[in-house]
C-alpha cells in the first residue's frame, strides 16, 4: 500500500477574517475550521501520517483543537505559507512517505471522497490539484476601472486543496526555492510548475469553500446547517435513590441538600439522563455501555466527564446538538433558585447557547417513589443534527 502524508497549513493570522484569534481556530457550528480539516484527515483510511503546521504563539489554542486525534506533533512554519509548507514537509521526511496532501485550514469542508480523488490522481501523474470551472464571465480592468477586455473561461480554473503530490518531487522543489530565496509561490502547484513538474487536474467540490473574509464565517455557517439534513431526537431517562450526604449534584451544580444521591459516580441524575438522549440520538448505546459500573474508574466520577463524551460523539460524526429539554421529578430539593445555573452549566459542557437548554422541574404530587421522596428521576430529550453522509 503507498504510504501517505497530509500536511495541513495553519500558521497563518487571518487578519482580513476580523476577531480576536486566527481565523483556523474560530469556531463554525460549534467546530473550529482546523479540528474539522484535522478530524477528516486522521480518520481517512488512506492517510497514514498528518503533519500539522501552526504558529508557534498558538501552541495552547492548537492543543484545544487537537485532543483526541492521532497527529504527528505540530511544527512552526514560517512568515509565508511556502515556508510553512516546507517546514511540514521536512518534519515529515524521515518517514519516507511515497505521496503528500497539502492543505489549508481555511478549507474545513473538504470531503473525505475529495481526498481519496487526490491521492488517486497524485499516484497517477505525480502532481494534481482539485479545481472547478470558472463559471463567470471574466474581464480584464485597468487602473481607473474601465474594462479593457474579456478572456476566455473556458480555459480557466478556481485551484482547491488538498493538492497531491509525490513526496520526493515536492520536497526537492521546495529545497530548490528555498536556495534560491523563493518564498513568493501562493500555492504547491505555482511552485510545482517553477520546478517543471507536469500537474494534472482533478474535479474539486463547490462546497470546499475558503474561509478569507469575516462574511465568509456567516455563510460557512449557513453551509453547515445545509450539510445537516439529518436532523434526531431521542430520549434518556435515569433515576438515583437517595442515601447519606448533605448535597446532590443536577445538571452539574451542587445543591445543598440533607440527603445526598446514591450511584457509582457522582449520581448526577439530570446529566444521566442527558447523555442517554444524546447516546440515543447517536444510536450508540447508552451510558452504561460506554462507563459500566462496574468499572472502577468510574467510581465517583464527575458526570461532565459523561456528557464531554457525549458531546465529543455528534463532533465526531460531524454534527452539532441543536437542543436539549430535561425535566427533574423530584418533591425536594427545589430547583428552581438553580435552573438558571444548571441551564448555563449545562450549556457551557455542550458548547451551546443556554437559549438550547430548557431546564423544568415537577413534583409527582405525593405518589411513587419520587412523592415519599426517597430519591430523584430525571427525563431527557436531545435533538441533533447529522450530515446525510453519517447515516
Amino acid at each position: 500500500m503507498v504510504s501517505v502524508a497530509a500536511v495541513v497549513v495553519a500558521a497563518g493570522r487571518g487578519a482580513r477574517a476580523g476577531a480576536d484569534m486566527p481565523k483556523q481556530y474560530r469556531p463554525i457550528g460549534g467546530q473550529s475550521m482546523l479540528r474539522r480539516a484535522l478530524c477528516m484527515l486522521a480518520a481517512h483510511q488512506e492517510i497514514g501520517l498528518v503533519q500539522p503546521v501552526i504558529r508557534e504563539d498558538d501552541v495552547d489554542l492548537y492543543r484545544e483543537q487537537a485532543v483526541r486525534l492521532d497527529l504527528l506533533s505540530p511544527v512552526f512554519g514560517g512568515v509565508t505559507r511556502q515556508v510553512s509548507v516546507h517546514a511540514g514537509l521536512e518534519a515529515v521526511a524521515a518517514r519516507k512517505p511515497e505521496i503528500v496532501l497539502i492543505h489549508d485550514a481555511a478549507r474545513p469542508f473538504a470531503s473525505a471522497a475529495l481526498v481519496s480523488r487526490a491521492i488517486a490522481a497524485a499516484k497517477k501523474t505525480g502532481a494534481a490539484i482539485p479545481a472547478l470551472p470558472v463559471t463567470d464571465t471574466v474581464k480584464t480592468v485597468d487602473a481607473g476601472g474601465l474594462v479593457g477586455g474579456t478572456i476566455d473561461r473556458t480555459t480557466l480554473r478556481l485551484v482547491q486543496t488538498p493538492q497531491g503530490f509525490a513526496f520526493e518531487a515536492l520536497l526537492d522543489a521546495h529545497r530548490r526555492a528555498a536556495a534560491q530565496g523563493r518564498e513568493d509561490f501562493t500555492d504547491d502547484a505555482a511552485l510545482a510548475e517553477w520546478a517543471g513538474l507536469k500537474i494534472s487536474m482533478f474535479p474539486g467540490e463547490p462546497g470546499n469553500i475558503k474561509i478569507t473574509e469575516d462574511g465568509d464565517f456567516a455563510r460557512a455557517e449557513a453551509h453547515v446547517l445545509g450539510t445537516l439534513g439529518d436532523v434526531r431526537t431521542a430520549t434518556g431517562i435515569d433515576v438515583h435513590a437517595f442515601g447519606p450526604g448533605d448535597h446532590v449534584t443536577l445538571g452539574a451544580i451542587r445543591i445543598p441538600h440533607d440527603r445526598g444521591l446514591i450511584g457509582h459516580s457522582d449520581a448526577d441524575v439530570a446529566l444521566h439522563a442527558l447523555v442517554d438522549a444524546i447516546l440515543g440520538a447517536l444510536a450508540e448505546g447508552d451510558i452504561g455501555a460506554h462507563f459500566p459500573p462496574s468499572d472502577p474508574q468510574w467510581r465517583g466520577a464527575s458526570s461532565d466527564r459523561f456528557m464531554t463524551f457525549a458531546v465529543e460523539r455528534v463532533k465526531a460524526r460531524g454534527g452539532r446538538i441543536a437542543h436539549l429539554d430535561l425535566t427533574i421529578v423530584c418533591e425536594t430539593p427545589k430547583i428552581g433558585p438553580h435552573r438558571d445555573a444548571m441551564r448555563a452549566k449545562i450549556a457551557a459542557l455542550v458548547g451551546i447557547d443556554a437559549g438550547r437548554v430548557a431546564v423544568k422541574a415537577t413534583t409527582s404530587e405525593k405518589l411513587g417513589f419520587t412523592g415519599r421522596s426517597e430519591g430523584i428521576a430525571a427525563y431527557a430529550t436531545a435533538t441533533i443534527r447529522l450530515p446525510w453522509s453519517a447515516l
